[in-house]
């Protein structure tokens, strides 16, 4: 632990050469996890994470460096080092440092780390079992994990303040391989939670979970090839909004619009997307994955409504990159763990309930794709260009869900796709994962009910759609 003390002292001494902000992240975390492949343990490991993160700012040149050595001398040297990145007088210097305290909306009422690992391998191997159980010979490998990590987050900067958070949060995960001469297929779920192991018992059962990911992988591997060409797609609920989150969420973050790197840049105010869209990132759900108290910043979670019936509204900003905007971060700025220098980033993004059901959605296509769940992908923020993999997905003919199809693929830009969404159902659900960017891999939940995108391009290798 860092005491307020040290504290100051290495906060002086790194505005010892006129930066305007100093800030100390440090991080005392540790994880444990275990697997289980085709019903044997195969892994349970424990890690620990402890150091700390420094950050300079002097207008906006942004200066960054970590230590595991939290001694006095560890500390005041990376100090010392990171202060010749400027020159110049002392502008600020820290006398007292005052305690901010953040509402804990993710409470634990038994923690991870008193439950034994004979109790988390039982839970997995719930799921394991119900895969034997199925007796399917194209069942070829299956992998159950569990994780948990605890991790305790001290913040101290040149304002003056001093913000401290705990956060436990936990994963159970399935992945399922079956093969045939059809060829091979994954089928994967992993939901998570900051809740205790009642969620587990609960609202994400180890049988069902494990059950899903193997019937979707022996669905896909019977399934034909998708058609390709230009039509309606209607998007399932939950793990759905993860399209939204990388080809349009991702555009929304300070770090590319500040830069002009966006192609929201300029644009709040405007109507951006179809007036049946409003997006929101919340990070104040409570027991929510990708909710937090306070940012790696110190600023409390908020929630952020980013579009409104169509028009952009805001952001998600940090404090560094909101000095180029003129704007002040909004609870948003987050890293994977000390090593990283935080920036804006996303954590429960979603598309917002609308007035349709999810029947009259289907019912109201007459040919087009039902895309339920998605794998790998890729976009590039400045354009909003993407395509995406469906994992599940089906023909929709005369207002019905029919056939399953395999290989399908989503290609577009998320500026025009927005504009395209028609109908937007009232069946709001959250899907976890896990985004890497910048500042490193983090929690998020992505969502949104069941929505439909009048055309779109797909593409696939079974020919025209009929």
């Amino acid at each position: 632990m860092i005491s307020k003390k040290l504290a100051i002292e290495v906060l002086n001494e790194m505005l010892s050469t006129g930066a305007d902000f100093a800030e100390i992240f440090y991080e005392d975390s540790h994880a444990a996890s275990v697997a289980i492949e085709n019903g044997k343990v195969s892994s349970s490991s424990f890690d620990i994470t402890s150091g700390a993160g420094l950050r300079l700012l002097k207008e906006n040149r942004s200066v960054y460096g970590y230590t595991s050595d939290l001694t006095k001398k560890g500390l005041m040297n990376l100090a010392q080092s990171l202060n010749k990145s400027f020159s110049g007088e002392r502008l600020i210097t820290v006398t007292k440092l005052e305690m901010i305290r953040g509402k804990n909306r993710n409470p634990i009422i038994k923690s991870y780390d008193d439950i034994p690992l004979k109790d988390k391998i039982d839970l997995v191997k719930e799921g394991t079992n119900e895969i034997e159980s199925m007796n399917d010979p194209r069942i070829v490998r299956y992998i159950g994990n569990f994780l948990n990590n605890h991790r305790g987050v001290t913040i101290f900067n040149s304002k003056g303040k001093w913000f401290t958070r705990e956060t436990e949060f936990a994963r159970l995960a399935y992945s399922v391989i079956v093969a045939d001469e059809n060829g091979m297929e994954t089928g994967f779920e992993g939901p998570g939670c900051q809740m205790d192991m009642s969620f587990f018992k609960d609202k994400a059962q180890p049988r069902k979970v494990a059950r899903k990911a193997a019937e979707t992988a022996l669905l896909m591997l019977t399934a034909k090839e998708c058609p390709s060409g230009k039509m309606p797609v209607v998007i399932g609920n939950g793990w759905g909004g993860v399209l939204f989150h990388e080809a349009c969420g991702h555009p929304l973050e300070a770090s590319a619009v500040s830069r002009g790197l966006s192609y929201a840049t300029g644009k709040e105010g405007q109507m951006i997307a179809s007036p049946v869209v409003t997006a929101i990132d919340d990070s104040t759900i409570p027991n929510e994955w990708g909710s937090i108290d306070i940012d790696d910043e110190g600023n409390p979670g908020t929630k952020r409504v980013l579009i409104k019936d169509g028009i952009l509204k805001d952001f998600m900003i940090d404090d560094f990159n909101g000095r180029r905007m003129g704007r002040e971060g909004n609870g948003s700025c987050r890293r994977q763990n000390y090593k990283f220098c935080p920036t804006s980033r996303m954590s429960n993004t979603y598309i917002d309930n609308g007035k349709s059901t999810p029947e009259e959605i289907i019912a109201a296509t007459k040919l087009g794709l039902y895309a339920v769940g998605f794998a790998g992908g890729s976009v590039d923020p400045t354009t909003g260009e993407f395509n995406f993999g469906c994992s599940e997905a089906y023909i929709i003919r005369d207002g019905k869900v029919c056939e399953p199809v395999k290989g399908a693929t989503l290609i577009g830009k998320g500026e025009e796709i927005l504009k395209k969404i028609d109908m937007v159902a009232n069946d709001l659900a959250f899907g976890q994962g896990m985004c890497g960017a910048a500042s490193g891999s983090i929690r998020t939940n992505v969502g949104q009910p069941t929505l439909r995108i009048s055309e779109i391009t797909v593409g696939g290798r079974g020919g025209e759609l009929k």
